[in-house]
């Protein structure tokens, strides 16, 4: 699932600056969910700053401590591993029923620019392990009209230790980086799997993963670094932020999965950019067949028509978004990472005389959040003892006026408390703030409809172009959009199951009558 802007920016941030720690039991907990925004996720990851020496190479990466009780599972997976056996996953449900994990920032982030993925353990070196017994074949297929895609398949691998792990270039074997002492270490092993020409699908096997992702690339293969972590290296993966990051002008996209020995989970993802459209089929032990379309053929097209043609006081901010701003768009940057790649100036204010008048109508009528959850539904209202500055919902928490950052990012602010049952109320809070349906609709989500979103002048338009620009509408375009609209569409894109099959594909065969002429033309499509 996905990473988002911090309080202050620097135009430059090494590797070292921007350094994530991931649980991978509760990122695949939250996947799986599909609830509270995961990313980059995702596509959440909270974000830690670190002061950096000067560094020629630049990325941001993630990086995590274990918990006591991750550090006594590792130990026996160390063990085991000395007995030449693998170690058993915990399953997934046992978290479910945990009921209330704190919630991780999205997608990032996942979050996620440059997010990190570190092992807990520490392990014995260059090691190439397969897993074939463990192991699941998915299948992947180039729909584009490129001769030559990459892919590549990261996570941390379930069954050793949650050790970060790429797919090797043979499709099948799961490779584990080592240990280095030098910050931006590019990936010593090529991991990168030729997809094939346009028409042709290839299987791929995957092990157990948490955090997964599968990435393309068009034409150029993408660039992977390594920093030292305690117990192992951290990936430090291709950024859309980072004005330095060797993948920027290339053409890329990813989707996200964990995959575990009860079911596998995955969505695309447009929390931190839209690019190339990606699309998702599975197909479960039960006969279940879910899928997921992706984007038209002229998907980012369309976004970038719809984000020239914006004429507010914020046209200029909304056109910032188009990656590059002349000649032929890579992709369109979310508005959160507008934020990074602005250095913070992108949509000053944009978003507060919203919340102003959304602060004020509560103040005199009560606000009824449907937490979707066992706090059912929760009153809140804008305190007098504060001039209405803090919307309160009793002893469950509380929520300061947020800023346009806060409300683009779902996870600074008031919103950095998901601490019971701030976690669903922050996720629905946020959600309806992106949707602008606070002043219309006193009950949230309850009342709600997909077709009532982004209906107000100040809304969030990123998300509003982007999910016009799928058939189904479906995929994550900011951190909590898989807050449900009862008995509506769900907005996030998922899948999951019991996988008998899963197929990705890459480039779309979705048209509309008025994308004839750009498919035509040539491109990805």
């Amino acid at each position: 699932m996905s990473d988002y802007p911090q309080d202050e920016y620097s135009e430059e941030q090494s590797y070292e600056d921007q350094s994530y720690e991931q649980d991978p039991e509760l990122a695949a907990t939250e996947e799986i969910i599909g609830e509270e925004g995961h990313e980059e996720e995702a596509e959440e990851e909270a974000v830690e700053e670190e002061p950096t020496e000067e560094e020629s190479v630049e990325e941001e990466a993630v990086e995590e401590e274990p918990t006591e009780e991750e550090s006594v599972e590792e130990e026996a997976v160390e063990e085991e591993l000395q007995e030449e056996e693998s170690s058993d996953e915990q399953p997934v449900e046992e978290e479910l029923q945990e009921e209330e994990a704190p919630e991780e920032e999205p997608a990032a982030e996942e979050v996620y620019d440059g997010e990190t993925l570190e092992a807990p353990a520490e392990n014995s070196g260059d090691e190439d392990r397969s897993l074939d017994a463990e192991g699941f074949e998915i299948t992947l297929e180039n729909r584009t009209n490129v001769e030559q895609v990459f892919c590549y398949v990261t996570g941390q691998a379930l069954d050793n230790g949650n050790r970060v792990c790429f797919v090797k270039a043979d499709r099948r074997t799961t490779y584990f980086p080592e240990n280095i002492t030098e910050v931006g270490s590019e990936v010593p092993e090529d991991c990168a799997i030729r997809l094939g020409a346009p028409g042709e699908t290839i299987a791929v096997t995957i092990p157990h993963i948490a955090g997964g992702r599968i990435w393309f690339s068009l034409d150029q293969k993408l660039t992977f670094y390594l920093n030292p972590g305690g117990n192992g290296p951290a990936i430090a993966e291709p950024s859309v932020t980072n004005k330095t990051d060797p993948n920027i002008d290339i053409r890329w996209g990813f989707c996200e999965f964990t995959y575990n020995r009860d079911q596998i989970y995955a969505n695309i993802s447009y929390v931190d950019f839209v690019s190339l459209p990606i699309s998702m089929r599975l197909e479960t032990t039960s006969g279940d067949v879910q899928s997921v379309e992706g984007l038209y053929q002229d998907g980012l097209d369309s976004v970038v028509a719809g984000l020239r043609a914006m004429d507010s006081d914020y046209a200029a901010d909304w056109q910032s978004l188009i990656y590059p701003g002349d000649g032929t768009p890579l992709r369109v940057l979310s508005p959160n990472n507008a934020h990074v790649w602005s250095g913070g100036k992108a949509f000053a204010g944009y978003y507060e005389p919203y919340v102003h008048a959304v602060w004020a109508r509560y103040r005199n009528e009560a606000l009824l959040v449907d937490t979707q959850a066992s706090y059912g539904t929760l009153e809140g209202r804008c305190d007098d003892a504060d001039d209405g500055d803090t919307l309160v919902f009793g002893r469950h928490g509380r929520f300061a006026r947020p800023s346009t950052g806060d409300v683009f990012s779902c996870s600074t602010g008031p919103f950095r408390d998901n601490q019971g049952a701030m976690g669903p109320l922050t996720a629905r809070i946020s959600a309806a703030l992106n949707r602008s349906t606070l002043l219309r609709n006193p009950a949230q989500p309850t009342a709600e409809t997909v077709a009532s979103f982004y209906a107000h002048d100040v809304t969030n338009h990123y998300a509003r172009l982007v999910h016009a620009a799928n058939p189904d509408g479906r995929g994550y375009a900011f951190p909590y959009d898989d807050v449900p609209a009862p008995g509506d569409v769900d907005q996030s894109g998922f899948v999951t199951g019991q996988p008998r099959a899963f197929h990705v594909c890459i480039g779309s065969v979705v048209r509309r009558s008025d994308s004839e002429a750009v498919a035509e033309e040539g491109g990805l499509e």
